[in-house]
């Protein structure tokens, strides 16, 4: 999961931004979303262990976003 803030006013480049980014490898299922607060969310989901070196959206320009990207990594345990 990914998760970035833009500067006020730039919700829409950033979302622009993150759709527009390219993994090297192709996830399972990608969705991007939007949130109050120009914030914008990607989650992804892999075929792979926990613990598997996966591709990840980097850091948009600095111009871009009020802090550094949040990443977190989960683990499926129940779908219904």
């Amino acid at each position: 999961m990914w998760e970035a803030r833009a500067v006020p006013g730039r919700g829409a480049d950033l979302l622009a931004w993150a759709a527009a980014q390219q993994l090297p490898e192709q996830p399972l299922r990608r969705e991007t979303f939007r949130a109050p607060q120009d914030r914008v969310l990607v989650i992804t989901w892999w075929d792979a262990p926990y613990d598997a070196d996966l591709p990840e959206l980097p850091e948009p320009d600095g111009e871009l976003v009020t802090r550094a990207v949040h990443r977190w990594r989960f683990e499926s345990v129940r779908a219904d």
